[in-house]
């Protein structure tokens, strides 16, 4: 049931509009899309200006001078074009698996296009990596979001300094319970949030740079360059403080089937990018003229009358930021877990419109427990900024082989362009990461751990489920030859429906078996269903049931769903009467099989990690559940299988 199948479809290449912008691109739509994706996709990026400058200078050792910062903001200025603008904007939002984006999409083109299955496995590894530095990132950045918020509280009087982490764990233990609420409630806040906020950016940022225009020479990409000829080894550690400006890239990539290409490029080109550049700039010429502000330039922006209304509204931009990386996180999860990638688990669609919004409670109290940990361990945005990157960079650096992959098999660019274009991106990204591996020791551990236990455990669970597989059919009786063997008379027909599920349409079922043997009996008519779930979004309706008559009674059903959508077995069946198959859910009974794995010493999973598949096959949320089916038309036949 966990098998997925390949389909034909590959990504745009940008030649023409993809499904993701068939509506975007209306003139009617446009501005609220945009105003959704300030209010969705911009928020992690958009708070950065919050700490950024300031940990370049406050853990690097750099001095604080004119040619230094220059150099920095010339770094943080071209990595938001190189990064963000050229490789994100302009390149990578080209790759739409049908409209979507994110790294799970960017995986399955590659995997599709590559094919082999040396190169397959390679990129099943790094989609899988990509996922857990992901989860990293999910945890970090509503810490060190909140809390640099939060923070501004220092800076109106020194006096609130003590209260900054028992409020900044308050918001964000409200955050969480929030969560069961879904999106769709507060969502149409969002965006109008965030549009002033970056209008407040920007106005904060244009008041400095008009006082002190010199700050744009900048611009001047030789600033940065400098940086390294003069400070060589601080310059490159340096970079470790400017990837905190382009964190939250992949959002845009990311999110991209919610909102489309087209107002995702209009809000990032004509109002975020300005917003952020101009408030970096800003912060870099106060600091020019006025250094004693680096201990929070951000905040220093403002007059002494405005700052505690920006605390409170960087406070609500964070908060955003957060609830977008949180709800990605949930997203990401429901995908794992239809492509078998993790274990089923509960999980709740919060809106009948949007397929999007989902809430997973296991998760969501793992993502408290852990943020919370977090911003008690670390105490303060400037010790999270150390723990901050190292997964960003790490999950663009997949983004941008994956993105080579669908650009060479695909796309079909000429190879030599493609070396040159993506070898030019992934030096950039190597480098970014490379700096923030200095970060290491002093706690950017913390979300390397983190992606190797997620990384440890989805790949437990995919191989697992594999071995798992082949243990079960690798003597199975095909459906053919029992069909010949069954008469009219034996074994005995009984009224009414049974449907066994399986993965393997083409051989009879284990609790179809174990049916016959125990009762003696089989039911007048047969279903043999499997579900299939696509390395597509969502599939087409007129594909999604087949249904064939094997005879004697029995059908072979494949049901087949795109890894965003929720299987529901009862609703699907009710679409088999367009094919002649008639069910009445009252006569009809669910033969489901449930495994009871045991060790064994044979070859298959290494020792080690037996008790984790086993541990981890106890944690998953049954069929019965999963699959809608009712519980009371279900029953159960177990098996013992060495695993």
């Amino acid at each position: 049931m966990d098998t997925a199948n390949h389909t034909n479809d590959a990504g745009t290449g940008g030649s023409g509009a993809s499904g993701g912008d068939a509506g975007a691109t209306h003139s009617n739509r446009m501005p609220a899309l945009v105003l959704g994706a300030l209010g969705v996709v911009y928020g992690d990026i958009g708070t950065s200006p919050l700490y950024t400058l300031r940990e370049a200078f406050t853990h690097t050792g750099l001095p604080l001078d004119e040619p230094t910062i220059l150099g920095v903001l010339s770094l943080a200025f071209w990595a938001l074009i190189i990064v963000v603008t050229v490789k994100y904007v302009m390149v990578i939002m080209r790759a739409d698996n049908r409209g979507e984006g994110g790294v799970m999409a960017l995986g399955t083109l590659a995997h599709r296009g590559l094919g082999s299955v040396a190169g397959g496995r390679a990129i099943i590894a790094l989609s899988i990596l990509g996922m857990a530095l992901f989860y990293g990132d999910s945890l970090i950045t509503p810490a060190i979001s909140v809390l640099s918020a939060v923070e501004g509280l220092k800076v109106v009087t020194p006096a609130l300094e003590p209260f900054v982490l028992p409020i900044t764990v308050l918001v964000i233990t409200f955050l969480f319970l929030f969560q069961r609420q879904g999106t769709g409630r507060v969502g149409i806040f969002f965006g109008p949030i965030m549009a002033l906020w970056f209008a407040t950016l920007a106005i904060l940022g244009l008041v400095q740079v008009v006082q002190w225009p010199d700050v744009l020479r900048a611009l001047n990409p030789l600033y940065g360059i400098g940086l390294f000829a003069v400070h060589g080894w601080l310059g490159f550690i340096t970079l470790g403080a400017v990837v905190l400006a382009v964190t939250g890239a992949e959002a845009l990539y990311a999110d991209m089937g919610h909102f489309g290409r087209a107002p995702i490029r209009f809000a990032w080109l004509y109002l975020v990018l300005p917003a952020l550049v101009l408030n970096y700039f800003g912060q870099g010429a106060m600091l020019l003229h006025e250094p004693e502000t680096l201990e929070n330039p951000f905040f220093h922006l403002a007059p002494d009358w405005a700052q505690l209304p920006l605390v409170v509204l960087s406070t609500a931009a964070t908060v955003i930021a957060s609830q977008a990386v949180i709800s990605g996180a949930f997203s990401l999860t429901r995908q794992a877990v239809q492509l078998g990638y993790l274990p089923r688990r509960e999980i709740r669609h919060t809106s009948e419109h949007e397929v999007g919004q989902v809430y997973i409670p296991r998760n969501n109290w793992l993502l408290l427990a852990g943020v919370v940990i977090l911003v008690i361990g670390f105490g303060s945005s400037s010790n999270l900024a150390a723990a901050y990157g190292v997964s960003v960079t790490g999950a663009m650096a997949i983004d941008t082989i994956l993105a080579a992959v669908v650009a060479w098999r695909l796309w079909g660019w000429n190879p030599v362009f493609v070396i040159a274009a993506f070898a030019f991106f992934l030096v950039i990204d190597l480098a970014l990461f490379g700096a923030t591996l200095m970060k290491v020791p002093e706690g950017g551990w913390f979300p390397l751990l983190i992606a190797a236990a997620v990384y440890l455990l989805m790949s437990t669970w995919r191989r697992g489920r594999a071995i798992l597989a082949d243990r079960l059919y690798a003597d199975a009786l095909p459906m053919d030859l029992f069909l010949q063997r069954v008469s009219p008379q034996s074994p005995q027909r009984v009224a009414g429906t049974a449907v066994f599920m399986t993965g393997n349409p083409d051989v009879v079922p284990h609790a179809l078996l174990h049916n016959i043997k125990h009762n003696k009996v089989i039911h007048e008519r047969v279903v043999i269903l499997t579900v299939q779930i696509e390395e597509v979004p969502r599939v087409n309706p007129d594909k999604a049931v087949y249904v064939e008559k094997l005879g004697k009674g029995f059908f072979r059903v494949v049901l087949r769903y795109g890894y965003l959508e929720q299987p529901h077995i009862p609703r699907a069946l009710e679409r088999c009467r367009r094919y002649g198959l008639h069910l009445d859910m009252m006569e009809t009974s669910f033969f489901l099989g449930r495994e009871t794995l045991i060790q064994s010493k044979t070859e298959g999973l290494p020792g080690w990690r037996e008790p984790m598949f086993i541990l981890l096959s106890k944690t998953a949320l049954s069929a019965t559940e999963f699959f809608c089916i009712p519980p009371g038309r279900v029953v159960e036949l177990g098996t013992q299988v060495e695993i």
